[in-house]
């Protein structure tokens, strides 16, 4: 009667296996879209995968001296003391 039992449970294990299987698989097509959509986006802005860190980097440089010519360009008396 036990082994009846332990059956049961490694069926209803076995089924909760399967479950999380299935979705792991879906989730990882998922994740597959979106990457393949992502790496399109990068390929219209002319950016490949491996040196999308550099042109971030690159991108934050620009912003910092475009900003500091702005506040260079404000008369002295308005800027806002930090």
């Amino acid at each position: 009667m036990e082994y009846e039992k332990e059956l049961g449970v490694l069926k209803n294990n076995l089924e909760k296996a399967k479950t999380l299987k299935y979705k792991a698989e879906a989730r990882l097509e998922q994740l597959k879209k979106q990457e393949e959509i992502l790496i399109k986006e990068l390929e219209e802005l002319k950016v490949s995968p491996e040196n999308l860190e550099d042109e971030i980097n690159k991108l934050t440089e620009e912003i910092d001296i475009l900003f500091k010519k702005s506040n260079n360009l404000l008369p002295k008396d308005i800027l806002e003391k930090k």
